[in-house]
């Protein structure tokens, strides 16, 4: 009995990992975005989230139901591990902020691919070589150098710290619980159903932590819905849609895009300031992530095979 190779190295990426890879940038590069938005919004952070994931499950929904599918509770019990994963990383992340510098809360998020790729390894079957290693590294350097090239010299705190890594943990059980529920449910009823969730988990807890949830301004609300647009619509929608058609580790690794992205955008529309050490080390990122892609373009799967294919 042979081994058939599935794909062709010298053929490069076949076309539904590279439109996962694709539909990963786009999603990372709105989460970006996002990020600079929330600076329009004179709102708490978790009411933010409140409403920000209010607005995307109403449109998620009307999307899911428009083409005869209803978000029952079959869904939500489905989605509830991500979309806990989901609203814990919201609360601990937007607390962190509040308590530590934005230095160590954003570099403490960037071990997530870390704690992903353990996982991956180890219950999914991925296969992550030692080159794909040393990249993903690179690329969370790469990340340190912009975060603390553009941070000042905020306070910090032990206990934001470890809100951050509560944060970093949480958003890399959302990852692994989008990975699982490929078969169970569609990308676009897990993205409704978490968002759900995490707008339900927040409201609590913003009220706990004394945040006004009344009816923001008519400003606020315009940006609050551009961020569900983007950071939700298309971010969470287009990442959801790539973790079943990508490797879950090279995903994760993906979002280290996210402050670099932050960076850019900041500077093109708040015109806030970029320096030459900024630029490189996004260079570096993009270089790091680059290689990783291209390291999956020329791998070659492959599977015993079947009666068919048996014969010499």
């Amino acid at each position: 009995m042979t081994d058939v190779a599935t794909s062709d190295p010298a053929a490069g990426l076949d076309s539904d990992t590279t439109a996962g890879l694709v539909g990963a940038a786009l999603a990372v590069t709105a989460w970006g975005a996002g990020s600079v938005l929330a600076k329009y919004i004179s709102i708490g952070g978790m009411a933010i989230a409140v409403y920000r994931f209010g607005m995307f499950s109403v449109i998620m929904v009307a999307w899911l139901l428009s083409r005869g599918v209803s978000v029952n509770a079959s869904v939500l019990r489905k989605s509830a591990a991500g979309g806990i994963a989901l609203g814990v990383d919201v609360a601990m992340f937007f607390s962190a902020v509040k308590l530590t510098n934005v230095v160590n809360a954003t570099l403490i998020g960037s071990l997530q691919p870390i704690f992903v790729g353990i996982v991956a390894a180890k219950f999914f079957g991925e296969k992550i070589n030692r080159r794909d290693i040393g990249w993903a590294g690179l690329a969370i350097l790469g990340v340190g150098l912009v975060v603390t090239a553009s941070n000042g010299t905020p306070e910090w705190s032990a206990k934001g710290d470890l809100l951050a890594v509560g944060a970093a943990l949480a958003w890399s059980g959302y990852f692994i619980a989008s990975k699982q529920s490929k078969g169970k449910l569609t990308p676009s009823e897990f993205t409704a159903g978490t968002a759900i969730w995490t707008a339900a988990i927040n409201i609590p807890l913003a009220l706990a932590f004394g945040q006004d949830l009344s009816l923001p301004s008519a400003e606020n609300l315009l940006w609050l819905g551009v961020m569900t647009l983007l950071a939700g619509v298309i971010g969470h929608t287009m990442m959801n849609w790539s973790l079943v058609r990508i490797p879950l580790w090279v995903g994760s690794t993906m979002t280290l895009l996210v402050p670099v992205a932050s960076s850019l955008i900041a500077w093109f529309v708040l015109d806030e300031a970029l320096t030459a050490f900024q630029v490189f080390a996004m260079a570096l990122v993009l270089f790091a992530l680059g290689m990783i892609v291209r390291n999956q373009s020329q791998r070659t799967v492959r599977r015993p095979a079947g009666p068919e294919r048996a014969r010499a």
